[in-house]
């Protein structure tokens, strides 16, 4: 890859503790294992949180608006910092998931045009994307109890990321709790980061 050529981006969006996180990590030191440049965003909602903005159930348009725009910057510097790989925690559909949970579970309807508005910013980063992950909730896999996470959120966000991905066709690769298939997951990153390296 030369360093004129863009990097390859490879995003991951998800509910909460469904192992998006450690997938990327995995990903990152086997990249880094072939000798390839990598940078890895994330830390959005702690970021949001820090800003003051809302985050969880209580997100809002605007700190939607702030996690997905904050996300685009972040994505824009690794790559304008020679990254040869952009590992993303949260694609910008990730943001719109929880936009909807938060709205759903606050038994509140988000302005119409507001939704639309966010829906096409975050939709403006997906040919970005070269390889988009989705995890899927597994409420058997224990969580880190220092969390005071919401099982009914928690719940909302996983069917709404799912939802969103299917209504609008969006090509992706289910992860799910097994070790299987984040092994998987894993190889699939690597080959694809590996071919094209190649090139």
């Amino acid at each position: 890859m030369t360093s004129s050529a863009q990097p390859l981006r490879i995003a991951v969006l998800g509910t909460h503790s469904t192992g998006k996180t450690t997938l990327l990590k995995r990903i990152e030191m086997e990249l880094r294992g072939h000798g390839l440049t990598v940078a890895r965003t994330g830390q959005l909602g702690k970021r949001a949180a820090a800003a003051g903005l809302p985050k969880m159930q209580h997100h809002t348009v605007r700190s939607t608006e702030w996690i997905i725009a904050q996300g685009i910057v972040d994505e824009t510097n690794a790559a304008a910092q020679g990254a040869e790989v952009v590992l993303i925690d949260r694609a910008a559909h990730d943001a719109i998931a929880y936009f909807e949970a938060a709205m759903v579970f606050r038994a509140e309807t988000p302005p119409r045009l507001e939704r639309e508005r966010l829906l096409a910013l975050a939709s403006t980063q997906l040919p970005k994307y070269d390889l988009l992950f989705a995890t899927v909730l597994d409420e058997s896999v224990p969580i880190d109890t220092s969390h005071d996470y919401d099982a009914h959120f928690r719940r909302l966000v996983n069917e709404r990321v799912h939802r969103l991905l299917a209504n609008d066709v969006i090509p992706h690769r289910r992860v799910t709790s097994d070790p299987d298939s984040q092994a998987h997951a894993v190889e699939v990153a690597v080959q694809r980061c590996l071919k094209e390296e190649l090139v």
